[in-house]
This record gives structure tokens, C-alpha cells and sequence, in this order.
């Protein structure tokens, strides 16, 4: 009877645990983030596809085609930044106030999204700890959703409204733009560059205010403000104050350096390589080509401006971008990439794996081998869709590796850069690209979550054996 008694507890709490686990499961299930939030962007896209297509959204008052409305659509969502047709003398007004708010739309909702599927798995993490030890449990509730997204919305439009208002200043003050053009310009240019978009209003991009640090270094800013996204900023703001306990989190502390380095090695890389190039830095004075310079190494984390011919750099140039487009900005920002922190960790799980250590440690905390696996799923699922997207553009078109490369990144990783190609690509060609930027936006979130909300164990195990490495 006392075994009896003392048993009853446990399986009590143990059909408790089954319960609870199967309802947050079947929760899971029902909710799909992956599938509702692709259905989502596609309506999205639908919608400003359409509306792109009106012969009022053009300054000729003509129809656009379907690809070239849909690739449009696509990039603006996705805050990348790619064009196939001309922004400022193409679109009418009501076209460039479409972009607009597909740029905004995608950068705001992807903060949202992601910011709440972080708040997802977290409440799930801590379902499953408050279930071991028999603690009450908690859900994900309407009025914390309510609250993120009001805080997001205020975060955008703040660092937006300050970035507009120094843009508009310049412009009505060097340029002698008129009131009204500069307030439109500043506010275009402030969403485009918090949201990581790299649209613009000229054609030649930034390039006729390469050495106007007024305007180059408001945009630099706020695209890293943006990319290193919310949850980063709203630790910093609470933890301004220096206290006993105000350490940032793990999350923030890899982000923020990490961020800095790339910035630091970005900029040193592409001023460096492109000093003497008469076709990018050569011309310049010294401070001009610093100034170029940092622009450009922000550029590639991840947003499509450029005050340079980025058709003029070098391979090795290029290959750099390549390379600091891949990795991209911080997670729930306005960034792609498969984010700073994925990139990070897996440098600290090499570090670890090398020297023969059986967990691996960042700073003063083990890494969970969930995380590690959530990394290392992220990165080769980015490798194989870059690089069977590669290959097959080079298949289809007339240009070199290094230009396909630098577009098929570019596109993944939401940019925006360009050597010039992406008018000349043709319609499949272009249709690859739109995918490219459908799933490099979404993809590596959605990825994440549900490999994070899914946990899945064997109930038959197997002899262990070996195979050779290396």
C-alpha cells in the first residue's frame, strides 16, 4: 500500500508530463509557423504584385509585366534590394509608395515573427523544465504578443524618424531639394536602410553622395541598427544602467561582437582591396576612400545600397561581399544571412571539436547540442540551395562564376548588391532569384523554430560504429 501510494505521485506526474508535452505538440501542429508564415508572405506578394502591375504604378502609365511586377514585389517584401526595372524612372509615385510599404511590412513583420517564435520556443523550453521539477506552466499569451509588436512597431519608427529627419535636413539644405522632396527622399531612404532594403531613388544607387558623409553615414547607421535586431536593442535599453546583475545575455554579447568584428574586418577588407582600383577607391582622396570604404564593408550586412560600381571591384572584393553577405545580420533584425550568431557558434563548435573538448563553451556557458545542431542545419541547408541555385543560373546565362555568385548570395542572403546582371537574367532565371529571396527571408527562421520545437527521441537504439573521417 505505501509503494502504492508513493507510486501514484509519479505516475500521476508522469501521464501529467505526457499530457502536457502531447498538448504543446499538438499545439505546434496546429499553429505550423513554417507554412502560415510562407502563406502569409505569399498573399503579401500577391497583393503588391497586382497592385504593382496597375498602369498607374509606372510613370509611362503602362502596364509592368508579371515577372518584372513579382520579382519587384518579392525583393521589396523581402527587404532585398534586387531590380530588374529602374527605380526612379519606372514607378510612379503610387509604385515607389507600394515598395515602400512592402519594405516596411517585410522588415517590421519579420522582427514580429521572429521575436515571437523566439518567445515560443522559449515558453516551450520552460514548459518542459517547469514539468520536470512539477511547477505550474505558462503559454505564449495574446496581451505578450500585443506587447512585442507594439514595441517593434515604436522601435522601427523611432530609429526610422531619426534617420529621415537628418536625410531630409541635408537634402533640403545641400542639395536645395524642396521641402516635400526632401521629406519623401528622407523618409524612402530611412525605411529602406533601417529595413536592410537597399532600394533607392536614383539610378546609380548612392553613388552621387559616395563622399557626403550627411547622408552615407545616417544610412550606414541605421542599417546596422536594424540588422542587429530587436532583441539585441531592447537588452541594451534595459541594461543601460550598470548594475550587479546587468549582464547581457549570451544572445547579445555574441551578436554585438561579433557584429563589430565583421564590421571592422568588412571595411579594413574592401578599402584595402580597392585603394588603387581606378574604377572604385583610386581617384579618391584619402578620407573619401575611408569613409567609401566603411560604407561599403556595412553594405554587405545585409542591405543593397552601394556608393561604388560594385561591377568595378575586384574578384577578391566581390569574394569578400560573397562572404560577409553568407553570414548577414543579427536574428529577429531586419537582416538575411544565416545571421551572426549561427556563423559564431559554429566557429566555437570547430574551436571546441579541435581541441578535444566534449562539449562546447562560449565564454562562461555550455552550448546545448540542440543549438549545435540547429547551426549546423541552418548553414549546409544555405550551402546546398546557394549552391545548386549557382549552378544552375550559370547554366542558363552568359556570365562568369563570380558575377552568379555574388547575385545568387546576394539574393539569398537578402542584399540587394549587384554587378549590374540582374536586368539581363532571364525570366526563369528570375523566378530562381525571387525563390531565392522567398526562402533566404524566411527560411533559416522558420528552419530554426521548428527544429527547436521539435524534439524527437528513438525508442530503439543501435550498436554504435565508426566510419573513417577525413
Amino acid at each position: 500500500m505505501d509503494q502504492g501510494r508513493e507510486g501514484l505521485p509519479r505516475r500521476a506526474l508522469r501521464g501529467a508530463r505526457r499530457l502536457a508535452g502531447g498538448a504543446v505538440s499538438a499545439a505546434a501542429r496546429r499553429a505550423r509557423p513554417p507554412q502560415a508564415t510562407a502563406a502569409a508572405f505569399a498573399l503579401v506578394v500577391a497583393a503588391g504584385t497586382l497592385l504593382l502591375m496597375l498602369p498607374a504604378a509606372t510613370q509611362a502609365g503602362e502596364e509592368t509585366g508579371f515577372v518584372d511586377a513579382l520579382f519587384t514585389a518579392v525583393s521589396a517584401l523581402c527587404v532585398t534590394g534586387l531590380i530588374v526595372v529602374d527605380t526612379p524612372t519606372h514607378w510612379s509615385l503610387l509604385g515607389e509608395s507600394v515598395i515602400l510599404v512592402l519594405i516596411q511590412i517585410g522588415g517590421v513583420g519579420v522582427m514580429t515573427l521572429a521575436s515571437t517564435l523566439i518567445l515560443l520556443v522559449r515558453h516551450r523550453i520552460n514548459l518542459r523544465m517547469q514539468l520536470t521539477a512539477g511547477g505550474e506552466t505558462k503559454a505564449v499569451t495574446l496581451g505578450e504578443v500585443r506587447r512585442l509588436v507594439l514595441g517593434i512597431t515604436t522601435f522601427s519608427l523611432v530609429f526610422e524618424a531619426v534617420c529621415a529627419a537628418v536625410l531630409a535636413a541635408r537634402f533640403a539644405a545641400a542639395y536645395d531639394y524642396p521641402v516635400g522632396r526632401a521629406l519623401y527622399h528622407g523618409v524612402f531612404h530611412a525605411v529602406s536602410a533601417f529595413n536592410n532594403a537597399g532600394f533607392a531613388l536614383y539610378s546609380d544607387s548612392l553613388m552621387g553622395f559616395a563622399t557626403d558623409p550627411w547622408i552615407v553615414l545616417p544610412i550606414a547607421f541605421a542599417v546596422i541598427a536594424g540588422g542587429l535586431g530587436f532583441p539585441v536593442w531592447i537588452e541594451i535599453w534595459r541594461r543601460r544602467r550598470p548594475s550587479p546583475t546587468g549582464r547581457w545575455s549570451l544572445h547579445t554579447r555574441v551578436t554585438v561582437w561579433t557584429t563589430l568584428a565583421l564590421l571592422a574586418i568588412g571595411s579594413f577588407l574592401v578599402t584595402a582591396l580597392e585603394w588603387s582600383n581606378p574604377a572604385t577607391l583610386g581617384p579618391m582622396r584619402t578620407g573619401q576612400k575611408l569613409l567609401v570604404g566603411f560604407f561599403h564593408g556595412v553594405m554587405p550586412r545585409t542591405a543593397g545600397f552601394n556608393s561604388l560600381d560594385v561591377a568595378g571591384f575586384h574578384t577578391q572584393t566581390l569574394f569578400v561581399n560573397d562572404i560577409l553577405m553568407f553570414i548577414g545580420g543579427g536574428s529577429a533584425g531586419t537582416a538575411g544571412g544565416i545571421k551572426v550568431t549561427t556563423f559564431a557558434l559554429l566557429a566555437f563548435v570547430i574551436f571546441a571539436n579541435v581541441r578535444g573538448e566534449p562539449r562546447t563553451v562560449v565564454g562562461d556557458r555550455t552550448l546545448p547540442a540542440d543549438t549545435e545542431r540547429q547551426a549546423v542545419t541552418v548553414a549546409l541547408f544555405a550551402i546546398g540551395l546557394v549552391v545548386s541555385s549557382t549552378l544552375l543560373l550559370i547554366t542558363i546565362t552568359p556570365f562568369t562564376l563570380d558575377q552568379v555568385l555574388f547575385e545568387v548570395v546576394s539574393a539569398f542572403a537578402t542584399v540587394g548588391l549587384s554587378t549590374g546582371i540582374t536586368a539581363d537574367i532571364p525570366p526563369l532565371g528570375r523566378l530562381v532569384l525571387c525563390l531565392l529571396m522567398f526562402i533566404g527571408r524566411i527560411g533559416p527562421i522558420t528552419l530554426a523554430t521548428a527544429l527547436a520545437l521539435r524534439s524527437r527521441a528513438r525508442r530503439v537504439g543501435y550498436p554504435e560504429e565508426r566510419p573513417v573521417i577525413g
